[in-house]
Formats: C-alpha cells, structure tokens, sequence
C-alpha cells in the first residue's frame, strides 16, 4: 500500500492508538491506491475507531444498499484550496521543545502528501496574536523605516514554517495582523487621540499608506525566506475590540484603507497575495451597523477590484450567513478561517466534539461554498498554552502535547476534522454535487481532484451503523459506515 497508510503509524512513543487494517505491500493503482479499490479512512467518536485506514473493492451496479448516493461530477462548485491549521507563535514554540526526531514525524504525518495526511493551508499572525510568547508588531519603533522580523519570527514560525515547507512544498499560507503598530492607533475615529495599547483603537487614517508599506515589507521579508504568502486579511477579527492584542475596523475604514492603500501598493510592488476582507463572525458581533460587511464593501467597485473573497469565524451566528454572501457576489470567494475548541465546549471530549465540529466546521462551510477550512491552533500544550493574559486561556489545540515530555500527543477533534478533507480532498479538487439520501442523521460532500480521483466525506451522527451504495459514473462500491464516525473515501 501506499507509505502514507504505513505512516499512519507515526511514533511508538506518541499516543495515536491507530486501528489500521490493510495490506503493507505497495500495489500498482492510480495515484498511489490499488487497481480496482477505494482508500478509506474511518473514525468513531468513541475511538474504536482512530482514523482508521482500510481498502473497500469498487463493485457493480447491483447489490444495493439501504442507502444510495449518487455524485455527479458535471455539476461542479468551487475549486478547493486546500484545508489546515494556524501555526501560531504558541505552536511553534511547542514544536520546538520537541526532538527533531519527533517533531519531523509529527509535521511528516500532518503535511505530507505521500507519507501522511496532507494538511494544505497553514495560518500565521503578522506580527503577535493572543498566542504568541509576547505582544509586539514588526514595527513598534515609530516610522515604517524601522520594520525588521522580530525574534518571534526569527527564532520560531519561520524555522517551523521551513520545516512544513521541506515536507510539503505546495502548502498555502495565509496571514492576518491583529494589530497595527501601536503608533499608528488612535482612540476613535471621532476622537483622534494617541491610543497606547495593544488593544482595541483604530487606525489612524493618516497612517493608511505607512501601514500598507508595512503589509508589503512583511510579505517580502518572508519571500526573502523562502515563505510565500498566498493570500491575507486587513485585520483579524476586525469588529473584536478586547482581544489581547486587537484593532476595530469598521467596514468604512477597511473599505478605505484596500482601495486607496493595501490595494494600489501591493499591485504596485507586483505581489499576487490575494486579499480577503472580514475574517471575523458570521453574525457581525450583532453590530446592525456592519452587518453584511463584506457587501457593504463590494458595493465599491473600486476596492472589490481588490479583494478575492471574504473570511468567516464561527464564534457567532449562523454558517447559512456564508450562502448570503456568496448568492449576493458568486464571483467572490469564501474561506473559513477560524474556530476553536476549549473547555467551554467540552473540546477535548470527542463524543461530543467529532460530529458536531464535521458538520458545522468541515462539511458544513464547504456545502456553503467555501474553498478552504482552517482551525485555530495547531499544538497547544496540556495547559492550553504558551497564551496571553487578556486572550483565550481556555482553548485546546487540533492537538495537545504534554509539557512534561514534550513526546505524548492527544489529538483532538479539529486534527480529526481537517484529517479526514485532506487525506483525500486534495487542492485544486472541484466540489461535486451528490444527492440521494434524504436522511438527517447524513452530512456529505463529494469532490473531483486534479489527478481525476474522486473524493467523498461523510459523517454518521447516527447511533446505528448505515450501510451506503456510492455511485459516481461507472464506479460503485458499498461502504459499511459506523454509528457516530465520520468516514473519507478516494477512488479512480
């Protein structure tokens, strides 16, 4: 079989029991799978279950099952780009206490194509976030002559990004600031006042162009280092004024600051970043003022020309808000940017995590069109951290490493969730329309990759196993699916 099913095996020493279940001997197949079968991966909300890898044989038209679902690849939505993880400052440290031993295995499993799952999409803060080790901009001496990657990035999220980008080449990496430098900050915009903190404030309107220069020297400063950006945001939860280290910016303002700034001097400079406006709540933090944020922005010709889409998190509101927008602008693109699991949510219980975070989090933005899905930390540790005072002190990552060893890892429900899209959706796959199953305990969505496989994820929130016939043009093939699991399959 493929080395990815082998490398599901990871460490001895780490603590992912996998159930595997399949021939070790490679066979000649299409991309790496068997002539004639489809590659399976299952996990049970009770772990019975832990992503396990397995091979089904494709069959006939006949021998139905209870269930029948049928994929039809000429009806085609959006291009994916790809499905990941933030890799914060907090993450990076993390990795970084680890053995280079250990810590390759761990990013080989996660990033690789071939010999892992293939996380495609990273996050990273521009500048500090609420899990960096400190708050700090690139540029906290005043004047954008003084901009220089500060020790955080040096010493910790550039070498991790490095490391991904040795395993996985293709990954995409996107970036949001959570505050400007606080030089550029004033009280309000109806009260133009110097604004010494890291949090909340606006931009000084005055400081538009400097602060677009900052964003371009960024960019460069990381492509210097090999680190391509592939796409950003104007701010990080921009309607969010007490996060440790935040900025408000209103519609109006970031409307102003892509067309007449941001926009203009990354063109200029001749970056291909795409720019992505909000990046915050579906529900606008119940501010009537900026609901629709980002039709409010579109309806300028001038700064849409600028924006490739919008970003959404889930802390508010409802995931139906993404279908507004895109039946609004079809021609913009969405992402889901992020959300997070922590003691709040029961977030490392993954009876009660696995199911509700595929449907909502995973299956649930792409059937609302959206390209790509990423979670918040990738690695916190057992105490939920590094983490800053005044930012979330009660939130797990996608997985957890003991700070006693720095070795042991629980994975957690989002490490699950991106699993299953990437180990089979690959970037630049089609979502694909599939249809049949009237059934509410059945969410699922069904992809055409670029190598001309076909991917379909589902998940059984169900007590009782379903037994369900997959029907996409001349393939067919039965799969026996668990009570309360979630299931991905890959087939030519």
């Amino acid at each position: 079989m493929k080395n990815q099913l082998l490398s599901l095996l990871f460490l001895s020493s780490v603590t992912l029991s996998l159930c595997v279940s399949c021939n070790n001997k490679k066979e000649k197949g299409f991309a790496g799978i068997p002539t004639g079968s489809v590659l399976s991966y299952t996990t049970t909300a009770d772990l019975t279950c832990d992503l396990k890898a397995d091979t089904i044989r494709l069959d006939g038209e006949s021998g139905d099952a209870p269930v029948r679902i049928t994929l039809n690849p000429e009806e085609q939505y959006q291009t994916m780009d790809g499905f990941g993880a933030a890799v914060t400052g907090s993450t990076c440290y993390n990795l970084l206490q680890m053995t280079p031993e250990d810590r390759h295995a761990f990013l080989t499993e996660t990033f690789s194509h071939d010999d892992g799952f293939g996380f495609s999409y990273i996050r990273i803060s521009i500048g500090c976030s609420d899990f960096s080790l400190s708050e700090y901009t690139c540029c906290d001496e005043r004047g954008i002559e003084n901009f220089a990657l500060q020790s955080e990035e040096k010493n910790y999220v550039i070498p991790v990004l490095k490391e991904i980008l040795s395993i996985n080449p293709s990954i995409k990496i996107m970036a949001a600031p959570w505050t400007c430098p606080k030089w550029m900050k004033i009280k309000s915009l109806s009260e133009p006042l110097p604004w010494d903190s890291w949090t909340s404030g606006q931009l000084n309107p005055d400081c538009y162009q400097m602060y677009a220069t900052y964003f371009v020297k960024w960019i460069q400063a990381f492509k210097a280092e090999g680190i391509d950006i592939y796409a950003v945001t104007p701010q990080n939860e921009p309607l969010n004024r007490g996060n440790s280290a935040s900025l408000y910016m209103g519609w109006e303002e970031q409307r102003d600051f892509v067309k007449t700034a941001l926009g203009p001097q990354m063109k200029a400079a001749g970056l291909s970043t795409k720019i992505y406006t909000f990046d915050h709540n579906y529900n606008y933090d119940n501010i009537e003022s900026e609901k629709s944020y980002p039709l409010r922005i579109y309806g300028d010709a001038e700064a849409a020309g600028y924006l490739a889409g919008a970003a959404y998190h889930n802390y508010g509101g409802n995931r139906d808000e993404l279908l507004n927008i895109h039946k609004a602008y079809p021609d913009k693109e969405l992402l889901f940017t992020e959300t997070s699991i922590g003691t709040w949510n029961s977030g490392r219980d993954l009876e009660k995590r696995l199911l509700d975070d595929m449907r909502e989090v995973a299956l649930g933005t792409v059937n609302n069109w959206c390209k790509g899905v990423i979670v918040w930390n990738l690695m916190l540790d057992n105490d939920r951290g590094p983490n800053r005072e005044g930012g979330c002190q009660t939130c797990y990552g996608a997985v957890d490493i003991d700070n006693s060893d720095y070795k042991t890892i629980i994975r957690n429900s989002h490490y699950y969730i991106i699993a299953h899209l990437v180990s089979v959706v690959k970037p630049d796959a089609v979502r694909i329309a599939a249809s049949g199953s009237n059934d509410d305990e059945l969410m699922y969505s069904a992809f055409e990759n670029a190598d001309g496989t076909h991917a379909f994820v589902l998940a059984n929130s169900g007590q009782d196993a379903k037994t369900i016939k997959v029907c996409c043009e001349d393939s067919y093939f039965t799969c026996n699916v668990p009570g309360r699991s979630v299931a991905s399959y890959r087939w030519k």
